[in-house]
């Protein structure tokens, strides 16, 4: 069979004609077009602001400087995570405090956030893992009792709701991530949302090298605070602004598809599906199993020209984040350490056919303990 992808980006022609039109009106920078993404996102999210990024990196960096967070401070994030969730904090100057994960879930661990937390601590950065919403009653719950802030790492999971709202007002600041390997795409990119008019402000501004957004006055442009250059050009927003007008299509198909890959796989004793949290629907940006013998099935599904990946980085288990500095592990990482060993990423994207994930779960079944 002809190769299987892990997901491939839905390009249409009416995508590639919008990015036509950008080039041709000669705008290239970002401009009417990005506005235009801004407002369709935060539209569908139904958030106040949001705002585009060159990467969610990015995004995820400004919104810790538009809370002060910075040298002195402490925010707790997952182990479980892409190391860019926690890689943030050192850049402010502020130390990541790195706790365990459920090993159910993947999401982080809260009882192990309430341990972590010291008089340093100014924030929690939460991943909704995969597409897999958090549970905010509980984050709530400990955002009030501490009096932090949330900054919710969004990167996979527009679309997901908890409780019937969507991803990306819960907290005080979210981020999302419209890399390849999310539906929504910009080839590289980042949205940030927030229902804090200050704040969004403050962002604005600091992605626009400081200059104040509200309007030139009678002297011309004005630069109110130091910024930088974060801006998202025309042209990569015409990716995702086209996209964004099927996006309720593209997620229709994509929980399709999950659901039956958990009717293929529910046979499997040796396959586990990991927990969505009470309340949560699932967005599916990836469609992860659990498998003991992970790394053999892996290597030899890529044999059969299917390609398979793992979840993703348990963070403790790298130089840059057991090493001191601005890094604090915290208590053991059991929930990690299983979410690292044994989470295989099947392939999910648009056109994927019912008969191809048939031979995948075919495939996957041959090799399992």
């Amino acid at each position: 069979m002809e190769k299987i992808p892990l997901i491939k980006p839905h390009i249409t022609d009416a995508v590639k004609q919008r990015v036509n039109d950008v080039l041709d009106s000669g705008y290239l920078t970002e401009g009417p077009v990005t506005r235009e993404f801004e407002n369709k996102f935060a539209e569908y999210i139904n958030a106040k602001h949001a705002i585009a990024f060159t990467s969610c990196t990015t995004g995820l960096e400004v919104a810790l400087r538009a809370l002060n967070i910075g040298e002195g401070d402490e925010v707790i994030v997952p182990d479980y995570t892409y190391p860019a969730t926690a890689s943030v904090m050192p850049i402010v100057g502020a130390t990541a405090v790195i706790v365990d994960v459920d090993p159910d879930s993947m999401l982080i661990n809260y009882d192990k956030i309430e341990e972590a937390i010291t008089d340093k601590t100014k924030a929690i950065l939460p991943v909704s893992i995969f597409g897999n919403p958090l549970d905010y009653d509980r984050l709530n719950q400990i955002k009030e009792k501490y009096n932090l802030k949330i900054i919710e790492d969004a990167a996979c999971s527009i679309g997901a709701e908890y409780k019937g709202v969507k991803v990306g007002t819960q907290a005080d600041i979210a981020v999302f991530s419209l890399h390849p390997r999310k539906f929504i795409t910009t080839g590289e990119g980042g949205m940030l949302t927030t229902e804090d008019d200050r704040l969004a402000e403050w962002i604005n501004s600091y992605k626009h090298f400081g200059m104040d957004m509200s309007g030139a006055s009678r002297e011309g442009i004005q630069f109110s605070i130091i910024g930088t250059n974060y801006k998202l050009s025309n042209i990569l927003s015409a990716v995702g602004l086209e996209q964004m007008n099927i996006i309720d299509e593209l997620l229709s198909r994509r929980r399709e598809l999950a659901c039956n890959y958990a009717g293929l796989l529910g046979e499997f004793d040796s396959v586990q599906l990991p927990k969505i949290v009470e309340g949560g629907l699932h967005s599916y940006q990836s469609y992860c199993v659990f498998v003991e013998n992970r790394d053999e099935i892996m290597q030899k599904m890529r044999d059969e020209n299917i390609e398979v990946q793992i979840g993703t980085y348990s963070l403790h288990m790298h130089k840059a984040f057991n090493s001191g500095g601005k890094v604090r592990l915290h208590g053991g990482f059991d929930g990690s350490k299983k979410a690292f060993k044994e989470c295989l990423t099947l392939p999910l994207y648009h056109d994927l056919t019912i008969e191809q994930q048939e031979y995948i779960v075919n495939k996957l079944s041959k090799y399992l303990k």
